[in-house]
C-alpha cells in the first residue's frame, strides 16, 4: 500500500485499528483547480476545471444496519447518521455526509449503511472544494454499499443538492462534475446549463500550480449573494434566463442603461464565458501562450469588474506572472482569499514554486503553499484485493 497517497494508508490503518480488520473498500474523490471560468457556473455559462492530486479517501465497509458510522482524522472526531430518521445533529462536517443520504433518498435510492474512517489533503476554505471531495468520496461509498450504478453526472447534482438543499451552500454544478467526472491529463469544459463535459487535453509541457495565499475567505455569503442577485437583474434586463445568453456585442450594444455596478457584473461574467471557451479552443490546439494570456485577463476582470479579489490574491498573482515559465495567472474560486492558479512550463516549476514563495513572503509577510499538479481522474473506489495489492 506504499503507493497509496498517505491520507489514503491513515484511512485503511485507522479503520484497520477499529475495527480489527481492513476496510472492504476505499473510496476516494479530488479536490479540483479551475483553470478558467469563474463566477460563470451559476450563470448557465462555461468553466474549465481539473481534478487536482489532493482528495478526500474513505475506508469502508458496508454492514447492514440502517447507519453510517465515520471517524474522521482530520478533526479527530466521530459522527453517526441514523438512515431511518435522517435529522440535522453532531459536528459540521457530518452534514456533508448526511447531506448526501438525504439526496439519496429523495431521488428514490434507499441509502445503504457502513461504517468507514475519513482522511483528505484537499486544504479546507482555500477554494479547492474540500466540501464536493467529501460529497463525492461519500457518494461513490454509497453507490458501493448499496449495489447503485456509478453514474457521474447524476452523483454529481446529487452532491451539489446535498450541498445547496442540506448544508445551504448555494453553489453551481462545477465542484461536484469535476470531482465526479474528472479526467486524468485533462481539464473538462463543463457547459453547465446542458452538463455537457469535453475532455480538454492538457499538453504535456504545462503543469498547473495551485498558489494558497495563506488567506480565507472572510464575508463570503453575503458577498456571493449579492453577485447572484446582480446578475440575474442583469439577465432580467437583457430579457434572458441567464448572462449566458448574452454575447459580447449585445453586451455593448445594450447594457449602457444597466448601473455601473451591475454593469461591471455582468462584464465579467459575458466576457468570462467567452474567454473560457477560447481557453479551451487553445489548450486543443496546443496554444497555451494564448491560455495563459487569456488566465491574465481573468484575474483581471474578477479584481475590477467582479470584485472578488483580495491584496493577497493580487500580490501572489503579480509575483508568479514575471517569473521565467509562467504562462498566466490568476486568481481562482468564489474569492476573497484563498488561492490563485498558475500554467507553468513543466521545466520551470521547481524553481517557479520556490522563487514565488519568495518573494510573496518578502511582499506580504505570508507563507504560500504551492502545489505543482496535473489532471486526475475523478471519483473512484477500490476493493480490497486492489488497495492492498498497491
Amino acid at each position: 500500500m506504499s503507493a497509496l497517497p498517505a491520507p489514503a494508508r491513515a484511512a485503511i490503518a485507522d479503520f484497520t485499528a477499529r475495527h480489527g480488520r481492513p476496510p472492504e473498500f476505499l473510496a476516494r474523490a479530488p479536490g479540483r483547480v479551475n483553470l478558467i471560468g469563474e463566477h460563470t457556473d451559476y450563470n448557465d455559462g462555461f468553466v474549465l476545471p481539473l481534478a487536482i492530486d489532493r482528495a478526500v479517501h474513505i475506508a469502508f465497509t458496508p454492514h447492514d444496519a440502517p447507519r453510517v458510522e465515520v471517524h474522521a482524522l482530520d478533526q479527530r472526531e466521530h459522527g453517526m447518521i441514523d438512515l431511518t430518521a435522517l435529522a440535522r445533529g453532531g459536528p459540521a462536517w457530518l452534514e456533508y455526509l448526511r447531506g448526501c443520504a438525504v439526496a439519496l433518498r429523495d431521488a428514490g435510492h434507499a441509502p445503504a449503511g457502513w461504517h468507514g474512517s475519513l482522511a483528505g489533503d484537499v486544504p479546507l476554505g482555500a477554494g479547492l472544494s474540500s466540501s464536493a471531495a467529501v460529497e463525492l468520496a461519500t457518494l461513490r461509498a454509497f453507490a458501493t454499499a448499496g449495489g447503485l450504478s456509478w453514474d457521474a453526472p447524476a452523483m454529481a447534482a446529487l452532491g451539489q443538492r446535498a450541498e445547496n438543499a442540506w448544508v445551504g451552500v448555494n453553489c453551481g454544478i462545477m465542484d461536484q462534475m469535476i470531482s465526479s467526472a474528472g479526467e486524468a491529463g485533462h481539464a473538462l469544459l463543463i457547459d453547465c446549463r446542458s452538463l455537457a463535459l469535453t475532455p480538454v487535453p492538457l499538453p504535456p509541457e504545462v503543469v498547473v500550480v495551485v498558489m494558497d495565499t495563506a488567506t480565507r475567505r472572510g464575508l463570503m455569503d453575503s458577498a456571493y449573494n449579492e453577485r447572484r442577485a446582480q446578475c440575474e437583474a442583469a439577465a432580467r434586463h437583457f430579457g434572458v434566463p441567464a448572462l449566458r445568453d448574452v454575447t459580447p456585442a449585445r453586451f455593448d450594444q445594450e447594457a449602457a442603461a444597466l448601473d455601473a455596478v451591475t454593469r461591471r457584473r455582468a462584464r465579467h461574467v459575458v466576457t468570462e464565458n467567452a474567454r473560457t471557451v477560447r481557453a479551451a479552443e487553445a489548450l486543443r490546439r496546443g496554444d497555451v501562450a494564448t491560455v495563459g494570456r487569456l488566465m491574465d485577463l481573468s484575474h483581471e476582470s474578477l479584481r475590477d469588474d467582479f470584485a472578488v479579489s483580495n491584496a493577497a490574491l493580487d500580490a501572489i498573482v503579480a509575483v508568479a506572472r514575471p517569473q521565467d515559465g509562467c504562462l498566466g495567472a490568476r486568481m481562482t474560486g468564489a474569492g476573497f482569499g484563498g488561492c490563485a492558479v498558475a500554467l507553468v512550463e513543466r521545466a520551470a516549476a521547481g524553481r517557479f514554486t520556490e522563487t514565488v514563495r519568495e518573494e510573496y513572503r518578502a511582499a506580504t509577510g505570508l507563507d504560500a503553499a504551492l502545489y505543482v499538479t496535473t489532471a486526475q481522474r475523478g471519483a473512484s473506489v477500490l476493493a480490497r484485493a486492489e488497495f492492498e495489492g498497491r
